[in-house]
């Protein structure tokens, strides 16, 4: 019999995306040119100067929010969000996006409607298009964002990029969304209600010849490892820049932040502003073990959000 203990790690997000990243091979010569593993799978149309990246999130009720504290307006920005950040997270610019919606009882017509009109204003606020989707009812409301975007040719941003001695770099200040959801007001309320997919920065940072990179989602010290995983990698950092009343545990292990970690050459000249947001130096990619990642000389625990484990 498989133990408790044993059963939570392997029924972890990375086993399971790992597991069918082994079971779904890309062909040699596939213009599908990176598939599971990634912010985005890329998409390579023969002849095209453009790669095409595609990204799909859910946002659930009582998972990702509760009615009580998010609005029809809330709703739709998020969910559009956590797939804008993804794009970002490649360097890329949004395309097109489709959008399934599951409405239950209590979503009457004036909510689906504020709802869409958020999703098309915003869409079309990134030079995007709503190209379709699907409506169903449902028990509890859950919507389900797909999102192309595109990246010139080769030069999408990926996990796997980074190379010992690369500097490692954080947009924003982290723990504003986790001290948020905590306290349910004020400043940090906002940040958690509110979140900003970084897309002038990704593309900015590709431009600038970062080697990979990676949206908050999770937590930086899951996503970080993700990053040293990938790439074959560790890390060793410093304290980031922490949100003004946030603990060093919201900075390090909070989700849905939404800021950037990438990493560049040593010698990138990277800015201490990108569009009007700072980014900050906290670390260096070294070589050792794959996915460690060390916070002031002591090995850092990945405790960010996985739905399974926390179930």
């Amino acid at each position: 019999m498989i133990s408790r203990t044993l059963r939570a790690r392997i029924f972890d997000e990375q086993t399971i995306t790992g597991r069918l990243a082994s079971l779904t091979p890309l062909a040699s010569g596939s213009e599908l040119v990176l598939g599971i593993g990634d912010d985005c799978a890329i998409y390579r149309p023969r002849g095209s100067k453009e790669d095409l990246l595609f990204t799909a999130d859910l946002f659930i009720e009582n998972v990702h929010f509760r009615r009580e504290t998010h609005n029809p307006k809330d709703v739709a920005h998020n969910a559009l969000t956590r797939s804008l950040s993804d794009i970002a997270a490649m360097g890329g610019s949004p395309r097109f996006v489709l959008a399934a919606l599951c409405v239950p009882v209590w979503a009457d017509g004036r909510w689906v409607t504020r709802f869409f009109d958020t999703l098309l204003a915003e869409t079309g606020a990134t030079g995007a298009v709503l190209a379709g989707g699907d409506l169903s009812h449902a028990e509890t409301l859950a919507c389900d964002i797909t999102l192309c975007g595109a990246v010139p040719r080769g030069k999408a941003l990926r996990r796997d990029g980074a190379r010992p001695g690369d500097g490692i770099y954080v947009s924003g200040s982290l723990g504003g969304s986790a001290l948020g959801l905590a306290v349910g007001k004020g400043r940090a309320w906002k940040r958690h209600l509110y979140p900003v997919a970084r897309l002038a920065i990704g593309e900015a940072v590709r431009k600038l010849g970062a080697t990979s990179a990676i949206d908050i989602s999770d937590g930086l010290s899951t996503d970080l490892r993700r990053v040293c995983l990938a790439s074959g990698v560790s890390a060793e950092i410093e304290t980031p820049p922490v949100f003004p009343g946030a603990s060093l545990d919201h900075a390090l292990h909070g989700g849905e932040e939404y800021e950037l970690v990438f990493t560049a050459r040593p010698r990138t000249r990277i800015p201490k502003n990108i569009a009007g947001t700072p980014v900050t130096r906290i670390g260096t990619i070294c070589k050792g073990h794959a996915g460690q990642v060390m916070l002031n000389g002591a090995p850092l625990q990945p405790r960010g959000y996985d739905h399974f484990q926390k179930r």
